[in-house]
């Protein structure tokens, strides 16, 4: 059974990255959001960077579709329930319009994600060294495939207004509405670095400031009551909102057993500045599956939350704040002793850099027998894996999709069995299991298999019920029950 979602919509593309997509999907965002709409941001492909700026620009979660992580079949429920009470909803595609999984046609490409919408899309073109040429241009990408509906262009880095005027006689002649035209404008630049922008965390305020720059830019260039109407042409989506609540199901049964009765588990998650990486569904399918989920700040927080039973690193940047973790040397000790008791830990990317021994020399948590470092090799794509051993997140011969984004590398010490095997695009093993912890370099998207949720949760569970047995009988160094 399925419900009719009627949101106006729109996707943001481009014919290639570099073209401004950011840059015109935030400050739509923050335009229509400063007119009083209630905005649903979203953004094809796995990047975990865009929806904080998203979430900036709107007060509302950045939500990814991806349709290789999560399989197309999610994308529709999980825009259904990301736009849930909302007048608009924008999506920012990913590379150009038909770019997607390598190898796998359409697959997790802006064009699959605008078909399963049913969403027109606004073509942001780069026109900074073209004039007439723009309309061929934007002709082969209306033309390419008759089922995605551009509904007309947003200059960008235009130069002058002989450069405009140019570009708008173009155009018109092949038949497609111009929608906004943006001047060259450095100084709202957001900056990178060597894996994409600057997360919102690491430059709050400067990326306040940014998103207001932009909206004021979009307000200027753009006609917002033009994309408005065009959002407003997209059909009714008939599908069934994506809950968290109604996704998890029972609880799998993990090594440890069934989940336990007792009060809610206590599941802490890194965040701050250096662990930034996370999608938003996770901590709600964590709450779903019944856990109590709490957050740190691996720069400054001193000791884990109190009752801590379970523990989830993201992704993010500990290379750039290695000096300041090393430093918080009570924290490293306390999540390598909650580690060694078994407690259940998943650590992605930045999380695996984190329970390392060292990073680039630095002293991290040491819960790993293994040293990572930088590389100046990017290591980049979609994964199909399946699981070597059994762990807090999976059974052995378990399957999901993941995406690695990384330029570290992390030699393997003893001590530790592979947590998956890579079946596609190239076979190797990556990754530890080691008692409750779970780190790798896969992000993962648990939306495409609940499961997963359930199965950390159900440990987290059992190692609350085990430290409150502990604790009760008066073992020395037992920690305390959530």
């Amino acid at each position: 059974m399925s419900s009719s979602v009627t949101v106006p919509r729109l996707v943001v593309a481009a014919p290639s990255s570099g073209s401004g997509k950011t840059t015109v999907a935030t400050g739509l965002m923050a335009a229509f959001a400063g007119r009083g709409l209630a905005v649903s941001p979203h953004k094809a492909g796995p990047d975990y960077i865009d929806p904080g700026y998203h979430a900036l620009a709107t007060g509302r979660p950045g939500r990814n579709l991806d349709a290789f992580l999560c399989g197309p079949e999610l994308i529709a429920p999980l825009f259904a329930h990301g736009a849930a009470g909302c007048d608009l909803a924008v999506v920012e595609g990913v590379m150009g319009l038909y770019d997607g999984a390598a190898g796998r046609g359409e697959l997790a490409s802006t064009a699959q994600v605008a078909k399963l919408l049913r969403a027109p899309v606004v073509l942001v073109v780069d026109a900074s060294s073209q004039s007439r040429s723009v309309a061929a241009l934007v002709h082969g990408f209306a033309s390419f495939d008759p089922q995605v509906r551009l509904g007309g262009v947003i200059l960008n880095k235009v130069g002058s207004d002989r450069h405009e005027a140019m570009l708008r006689e173009a155009l018109e002649e092949a038949g497609m509405p111009v929608l906004g035209v943006l001047r060259r404008a450095p100084q709202v630049a957001t900056p990178s670095r060597h894996l994409g922008l600057i997360p919102v965390a690491e430059r709050r305020a400067d990326a306040v400031a940014a998103v207001a720059a932009l909206a004021e830019q979009v307000r200027a260039g753009c006609d917002l009551e033009a994309l408005m109407a065009l959002a407003r042409t997209a059909p009714p989506l008939h599908t069934e909102p994506w809950h968290a609540d109604t996704v998890v199901g029972e609880p799998a049964v993990t090594s440890a057993g069934p989940r336990p009765a007792g009060p809610a588990p206590r599941i802490a998650v890194a965040g701050g500045p250096a662990f930034t990486f996370s999608y938003a569904e996770h901590a709600e399918l964590l709450t779903a599956a019944g856990a109590e989920v709490v957050s740190f700040d691996p720069l400054h927080d001193e000791a884990l939350p109190e009752g801590t039973s379970a523990l989830v690193i993201g992704g993010g940047f500990p290379e750039m704040y290695a000096p300041e973790l090393a430093a918080n040397e009570p924290l490293r000790k306390a999540v390598a002793e909650l580690a060694a008791s078994g407690a259940p830990v998943a650590a992605e990317c930045a999380g695996l850099l984190y329970l390392a021994r060292s990073l680039d020399g630095t002293p991290m948590c040491g819960v790993l027998d293994a040293d990572a470092r930088m590389s100046e090799r990017l290591t980049l794509g979609y994964r199909e894996a399946v699981a070597v051993s059994d762990s807090v997140l999976a059974p052995a011969g378990g399957r999901l999709r993941g995406h690695e984004f990384h330029r570290t590398v992390i030699e393997p010490g003893a001590g530790t069995s592979p947590a998956w095997g890579f079946t596609h695009p190239e076979r190797r093993v990556e990754g530890f299991v080691q008692g409750g912890v779970h780190a790798s370099y896969l992000h993962t998207h648990w939306a495409a298999d609940p499961s997963v949720a359930g199965r950390f949760t159900a440990a987290a569970a059992a190692a609350a019920a085990a430290a409150a047995q502990a604790a009760g009988a008066g073992a020395p160094g037992s920690r305390p029950a959530p």
